[in-house]
């Protein structure tokens, strides 16, 4: 493909890009779709080349759009809000023609240096203060798993160096609660702890928030047996229900073992950018690694998930390599982000956050944020007039987690816990809305996670009717 014709197939994208996000209310949320039919609709054999532009773009609508889930979509409430403003695709593309090679500062100093300027940008705007040093990860599962190391070999003294942590001959332990995420335990496996030195923390029975004075037992139990507290991985705005973990309280238990405190803000970080919200995050400070993913909420296209450090050395000693063609005739004065993670390349992610917050700016975030917050707020107070629903969790941001229980199940947890599963799975299967069921206190709710782009009060207004539906 020449320049030439690579000019004209763009053009003609970027239109169907537009036109999808323009038509995008008129579709299904949920493709009606099964495993299998859209690896069906492709040709066994590879191809042989030679198709235009026009005909990928054709088979592009035909092939692959079909089973896209549009969580784009106004109506879509699902897992967390995976938002791609039109800005940030911009910059995404920009990277893409760009086409740098991300392996050190000699290979593109612009990339490594526009993620300095804006993760600083974005550390300013979340009142983070000047201890913190950021680095671009692609996601905060990666994030939790470089923290993961970093506090395996600061509890080990650097053992990886050595003997490795079998030769360290303690047993390592990581702290979580039910609400932790998923990457948390994978995470931990991974960086080489044990599955049975993993300790869950009991919650708070309505918020799910960490029970520090249980943590405080619990680490000086593990202390008193010979182990070693590594690390605490403490939510803030879980998935489940937005818990928010006590952070004040859990760096003071951890000051008094030496374990690091990484602070999973995932989805919720982006409500760092809200003055009034910030105290939701007290303690922060004291944490010694934070992530949160501009690509959720704020609305930044994925793959841009921000990683904090209080002590960057640290974690470049843990990660460093240094072969012959990539020494650095900079010496120390240049930024080495393969050094910072686990990839040697890395993409210009950065010029999606410069793209957003040039364009767009942080006003307009910190804007369609507050009109998520009261959105929220506003459903929960309407779920709340209706027979038989009921909110299960405190709504701390966008996340309203609700339960229907029919007087003629009442007694039967197991039958309640059916019927909200089959409530969201009906709506779903509709294709008009998309909602994440999830179990609690083992049994199924209905969760509503509210933040997509588009979606208005008008939107929940249609959600809250689709669910009356259902439940007759």
């Amino acid at each position: 493909m020449t320049p030439e014709e690579f000019r004209e197939a763009a053009h003609e994208l970027v239109d169907w890009i537009a036109d999808r996000r323009i038509d995008v209310e008129n579709r299904r949320v949920l493709p009606d779709v099964r495993p299998g039919d859209i690896a069906a609709a492709f040709p066994a054999a590879p191809p042989a080349g030679g198709a235009t532009a026009a005909e990928m773009l054709a088979d592009l609508e035909t092939l692959v759009a079909p089973g896209n889930t549009e969580v784009q979509h106004p109506m879509h409430f699902g897992w967390f809000p995976s938002n791609a403003s039109l800005s940030s695709i911009l910059g995404d593309i920009a990277s893409s023609g760009i086409s740098s090679l991300g392996i050190s500062w000699e290979s593109s100093p612009s990339l490594t240096e526009v993620e300095e300027v804006v993760v600083d940008w974005l550390r300013q705007l979340c009142g983070l203060s000047g201890e913190w040093s950021g680095v671009i990860q692609d996601t905060a599962s990666t994030a939790c798993l470089v923290a993961m190391l970093a506090a395996r070999e600061r509890a080990t003294d650097h053992a990886q160096i050595g003997a490795g942590t079998l030769g360290f001959g303690q047993r390592l332990h990581v702290y979580t609660t039910n609400e932790g995420h998923s990457s948390v335990r994978k995470a931990a496996l991974l960086a080489g702890y044990a599955a049975d030195d993993i300790r869950v923390i009991d919650v708070d029975p309505w918020t799910r928030d960490m029970d520090s004075e249980r943590l405080a037992v619990v680490m000086a139990s593990d202390v008193e047996a010979g182990g070693v507290p590594a690390i605490v991985v403490a939510s803030s705005g879980s998935t489940g229900v937005t818990a928010f973990d006590p952070l004040a309280d859990i760096v003071a238990v951890c000051v008094e073992h030496d374990a690091w405190v990484h602070v999973d803000a995932a989805m919720a970080g982006a409500a760092m950018m809200l003055p009034e919200r910030r105290h939701q995050f007290d303690g922060i400070e004291g944490a010694d690694s934070i992530s949160w993913n501009p690509h959720k909420w704020m609305g930044t296209i994925l793959d841009t998930s921000l990683m904090y450090l209080r002590d960057p050395d640290h974690l470049i000693r843990v990660m460093s390599t240094n072969p012959s063609y990539l020494r650095s005739t900079t010496g120390g004065e240049a930024t080495q982000y393969r050094d910072w993670g686990i990839p040697l390349g890395r993409r210009f992610r950065a010029l999606k956050l410069w793209y957003q917050l040039c364009i767009d700016g942080p006003e307009s975030v910190r804007t369609r944020l507050r009109r998520d917050l009261d959105n929220a707020a506003w459903f929960a107070t309407q779920i709340e007039r209706f027979d038989g629903w009921e909110t299960v969790a405190p709504v701390r941001l966008q996340t309203v987690c609700v339960r229907h229980t029919p007087p003629s199940l009442l007694g039967d947890a197991d039958a309640i816990s059916e019927h909200n599963h089959a409530i969201a799975r009906a709506i779903n299967e509709s294709g008009q809305a998309f909602m994440s069921p999830s179990m609690l206190d083992g049994g199924w709710i209905v969760r509503v996670s509210i933040g997509v782009e588009s979606t208005e009060r008008h939107h929940l207004e249609r959600l809250l009717e689709l669910m009356q539906q259902e439940v007759g």
